[in-house]
């Protein structure tokens, strides 16, 4: 009885910290509409990422692991009309 109240315990205090990680997750995920501009952008820029990888900030998205013409990687932060705000090499 102690080893299933002990399991029982433990499974919910383990959902109980996994609901804010979903809820924080989801806050910061994109529209389909809205990383389909994204990813035509890049597109245009010649370079492209994983959109999965598309992040919502307050003031717009953030792109990580972007690669470009000729190999180099950037993270590439965007304003909410995605116009390019910033640019990091990695």
């Amino acid at each position: 009885m102690k080893t299933i109240f002990k399991t029982l315990s433990i499974a919910l205090v383990a959902l109980f910290m996994a609901g804010p990680a979903v809820s924080f997750a989801d806050d910061h995920k994109v529209d389909k509409a809205t990383a389909d501009k994204i990813m035509a952008k890049l597109k245009d820029m010649k370079c492209q990422m994983d959109p999965d990888d598309i992040e919502k900030e307050d003031n717009g998205y953030e792109l990580d692991d972007v690669i470009c013409e000729g190999g180099k990687q950037f993270d590439i932060e965007l304003d909410k009309d995605l116009n390019e705000t910033g640019r990091k090499a990695e």
